[in-house]
């Protein structure tokens, strides 16, 4: 016999993500929370002693765990202690918003109200628009109100405006961080209550202490540990919310590995973010939690108007292509200081200018840098009218970090903002898979993202169904395949970070994080893939979730 695991899992059915078979009969033995043997079941016995746990799973499937590469895991988790839930279809029209809002007054925090809605609630909500100051203030002149849609818009009544010290005499700032603010006026100079771009300047109620901590841990918890993601790229929100995840790493209260990118200048400065060992002091292993990058936004989102686009908005009179706030001299000193730090360097760019500039600016700064991962530029394949695009990206070597759910989420209104550019090149996943492209699928889940977002098998599904928030199939010519979209939320997030030789696949030497799921996505119809379930997960080896347990009131990590 073998040197006996600690734990050996037994399936006939796994899905390994490697080179070979994609799936077969077979076992994973783990010791010391990595993998040290794999191969067909009835060799499992080898691997077993009198300590070893085993757990046969039958026919239920065993994959590695998913890899988000691009989410916002803090700021969602905090959303839901301190947000009412107005999303479209649930809040189809104005007069639903008002009654939830009216509902939840006695739950305002510091004065304010906070509502989360979607991303382009005004196409999706039944009057295709937002809802106005004054319907806000009829809900209440006393206590704040604040609608946040996705992140780039926002909706204040009056009181929220008053306290945020916005009137007919403010000046918006030069750049709010995550693009160019605007506040939205009337005939008069009298602002209309929308503001874009300018959430991290508004006062809203913080979250902090204890309330934090908890959120945290439920929120790594229900939305991603639950739904198999084992590994997350975090895009950092508050120094104190590192600390809280170190902390709940280091009690053993986190299922998911941790790569933070540090948001700068959001939360830090890019000299502390390049310094962080300094000062961040985490106490626990790097395989569990590091500091992995830092994020730096070049311009704003499609929903705002805000995105740095090569043909002119042509939705309510807009007529502009946006801006890109990151200069070529920026974006090459960000990039020659992140590398020599040790950290990979990801760039917000939304819109097609945007892409092209960030990457004409890479190249310029001599592309890819020793010591560091290839940058990242977040949402290239999201939107490619021009498919030479691609030649830039290959030469300036940057890695591109395409979102599928957002095929869902938005793919409807490219034309509604963009005209007909905007029907060019939405989500070309085959395309970029035929270049060579190992593109990725994660979640960028923030205030107002879908319910489904942080769940990988509502982004396959995306990738293979192409069904809009409308009901509308996206040219079906770019469907790929599920090992495709298996590989994409696998082993391609993986490579993404940089550590394609640590997990991402069911191999020897790498981490034990393996994922049990209720049934087979290969006998599953593409709309049933919606309904997978994760039974089974574990972190190097450890049970961190136990669908079964949890539904009788036992609860895990």
């Amino acid at each position: 016999m073998e040197r006996a695991a600690d734990l050996v899992l037994v399936s006939n059915r796994v899905i390994w993500m490697t080179d070979g078979d994609p799936v077969t009969p077979g076992f994973v033995a783990v010791r010391d929370g990595v993998i040290v043997a794999t191969g067909p079941r009835e060799e499992a016995d080898r691997y077993v002693g009198a300590g070893t746990v085993l757990r046969d799973v039958g026919n239920s499937p065993i994959m590695p765990g998913f890899v988000d590469v691009h989410a916002h895991m803090e700021v969602a988790a905090r959303t839901a202690y301190q947000t009412v839930d107005c999303r479209a279809p649930s809040c189809r029209d104005i007069p639903a918003v008002l009654d939830k809002l009216r509902a939840h007054l006695q739950d305002a925090v510091d004065g304010w109200l906070v509502c989360q809605s979607n991303l382009f609630f005004d196409q999706k909500l039944a009057e295709k628009r937002l809802p106005t100051r004054a319907e806000l203030d009829s809900v209440s002149t006393e206590i704040a109100i604040a609608i946040r849609a996705g992140g780039h818009v926002s909706v204040l009544n009056t009181r929220a405006l008053e306290l945020a010290g916005i009137d007919r005499t403010y000046q918006e700032a030069d750049y709010s961080i995550t693009g160019m603010p605007t506040v939205e006026r009337d005939e008069h100079g009298e602002p209309t209550g929308v503001v874009k771009e300018m959430d991290n300047l508004l006062p809203l109620p913080k979250l902090s202490g204890p309330a934090l901590r908890a959120a945290i841990r439920e929120g790594v918890h229900d939305l991603f540990t639950a739904n198999g993601v084992t590994t997350i790229g975090e895009i950092s929100e508050t120094v104190e919310g590192l600390r809280e995840m170190d902390g709940l790493h280091r009690d053993g209260e986190l299922g998911a590995r941790l790569r933070v990118y540090l948001w700068a200048p959001g939360t830090v400065s890019l000299d502390q973010a390049c310094a962080h060992r300094d000062w961040l002091g985490l106490t626990v292993p790097e395989e569990l939690m590091r500091i992995h990058g830092v994020k730096m936004f070049s311009d704003g989102g499609y929903s705002a108007a805000s995105a740095a686009v090569k043909q002119p908005y042509v939705l309510d009179g807009h007529h502009h292509c946006g801006e890109v706030a990151l200069s070529a001299d920026q974006i090459g000193d960000a990039l020659r200081r992140t590398a020599a730090a040790g950290l990979q360097l990801a760039v917000h760019a939304n819109g097609d200018r945007a892409q092209e500039e960030v990457c004409a600016a890479i190249e310029a700064a001599g592309g890819p840098q020793p010591g560091a991962p290839a940058p990242r530029v977040e949402h290239a394949g999201n939107f490619l009218p021009e498919p030479e695009a691609t030649e830039l990206w290959r030469r300036a070597g940057i890695i591109p970090v395409p979102q599928p759910v957002f095929l869902y989420t938005f793919g409807d209104f490219f034309p509604t903002y963009l005209g007909d550019y905007g029907k060019l090149g939405r989500f070309p996943m085959r395309r970029l898979l035929d270049e060579g492209w190992a593109i990725t699928g994660s979640s960028d889940v923030w205030i107002g993202s879908e319910e489904k977002a942080t769940n990988p098998f509502f982004s396959i599904w995306c990738c293979l169904r192409r069904q809009s928030f409308l009901g509308e199939t996206l040219d079906a010519d770019q469907t790929i395949t599920l090992v495709e979209a298996l590989r994409m939320h696998t082993v391609n997030g993986a490579h993404t970070l940089g550590e394609g030789d640590r997990y991402g696949s069911l191999e020897p030497g790498k981490y034990a994080d393996v994922i049990v799921l209720d049934r087979d996505p290969f006998a599953c119809t593409t709309d049933e893939l919606l309904d997978v379930r994760v039974d089974a997960v574990f972190l190097g080896g450890r049970p961190v979730h136990d669908r079964l347990d949890e539904v009788t009131g036992h609860r895990g990590a």
